[in-house]
């Protein structure tokens, strides 16, 4: 009987070599697919827990807004949010002011969350308004010296602040993390403490994903911010009058107050060969406001107390401030107002102005 043929055992332990090499390829090949894997899943957690259902519209995030530390957040705007006409103009109001107040400082400003978030800019700034020196490095580069000069110039700004006794809606990590809406904060509140002679939008609110990261998963929210009131608020005078309760629930009785304030300055500044036709308009420079002053008065105003033709946004404001002060001498008390409200076309603040002559003045000839 013929004998199988016996395999060669010198050929067994090659074969095992050659599968022992083929394995720790492909276990290389899997452990790096695996760590490609982890990675991509973090991401993709990290967008899902932004992008939930209940979302009105896909958050886009960038990869570093989903890698947190532990209980680390981060703040997105919704794209909604951001196209939204007022939040662009809120935005544009302060980086404008921003750039004004500090021209003699050669800073420009184009994106308020790259060129704010290390404190350079916000030490100019509140140096600036302030009138004050900061004891800070001019310059810093790490990260640990940035978050130190953000640090002096929020406790100087709180230090500031402190008398309203408002919740502070910023922090260093937000700031330094450039989060947008609490830079926005941040400015807004500056600008009503110093008067800015800006304008801001009234009522301007961001819907934003709050993404936080706790014991080891990332929990998302949806929240409103929001940003601006009203002028009276944000500036602290919270007593409401007649104009507020006839703009926020009887707006179809406005035009027949403005129709009767305008019947009432025609009647005086026609005696100069001037009519008005737009109230908020017309009484923005500040012109008509001392010229009706003076009729009402029955004095002439001499013309280098004011700027007859003013070209610019200063000279306007002084216009106004002028009137304010003759309306002071005649006993009148002082406006509500501001000046720069009216120079920026409020019209409550117009209305208010006008109407507090109307009520004293009305039955003059």
């Amino acid at each position: 009987m013929s004998s199988a043929p016996l395999r060669s055992p010198a050929l067994r332990p090659h074969r095992m070599k050659k599968d022992e090499s083929f394995l720790g390829k492909l276990g290389g090949t899997l452990a790096r697919k695996k760590k490609a894997k982890e990675v991509s899943d973090l991401q993709e957690e990290g967008k899902n827990a932004i992008n939930l259902p209940m979302c009105p519209a896909p958050v886009e995030v960038h990869p570093e807004d989903s890698l947190l530390e532990e209980n680390e957040e981060r703040t997105v705007i919704d794209p909604t949010s951001r196209d939204d006409p007022r939040f662009k103009e809120l935005v544009k109001v302060l980086i404008d002011w921003i750039n004004d107040v500090l021209v003699e400082e050669r800073i420009i400003v184009k994106q308020l969350e790259e060129d704010l978030y290390d404190g350079q800019v916000l030490q100019k700034l509140l140096e600036k308004l302030a009138d004050c020196k900061l004891n800070v490095a001019e310059v810093t580069q790490s990260e640990i010296g940035q978050k130190q000069k953000l640090q002096t110039v929020l406790e100087a700004v709180q230090e500031l602040l402190r008398p309203h006794s408002r919740p502070l809606q910023w922090t260093v990590d937000s700031i330094h993390g450039k989060n947008l809406v609490a830079i926005l904060h941040l400015l807004v509140a500056l600008a009503m403490h110093f008067r800015a002679p800006i304008h801001l939008p009234e009522h301007v609110s961001v819907q934003a994903v709050v993404v936080r990261k706790r014991e080891g998963l990332l929990h998302s929210s949806h929240v409103t911010e929001e940003l601006t009131t009203t002028t009276e608020m944000m500036m602290g005078r919270f007593e409401r009058d007649a104009f507020d309760t006839l703009f926020d629930h009887a707006p179809d009785k406005l035009s027949v107050v403005k129709k009767s304030l305008i019947t009432f300055v025609n009647k005086h500044l026609n005696k100069l060969n001037l009519e008005v036709t737009e109230l908020e308009t017309q009484f923005a420079d500040g012109v008509y406001l001392v010229l009706l002053m003076g009729l009402l008065e029955d004095y002439f105003v001499p013309l280098h107390n004011f700027h007859l033709t003013p070209d610019s946004f200063d000279q306007k404001v002084h216009n106004v401030s002028f009137a304010f002060e003759l309306m002071l001498d005649g006993g009148l008390k002082k406006p509500k107002a501001r000046p720069e409200d009216v120079v920026n076309l409020d019209l409550k603040s117009t209305l208010r102005v006008l109407y507090n002559l109307f009520t004293k003045y009305k039955h003059l000839e």
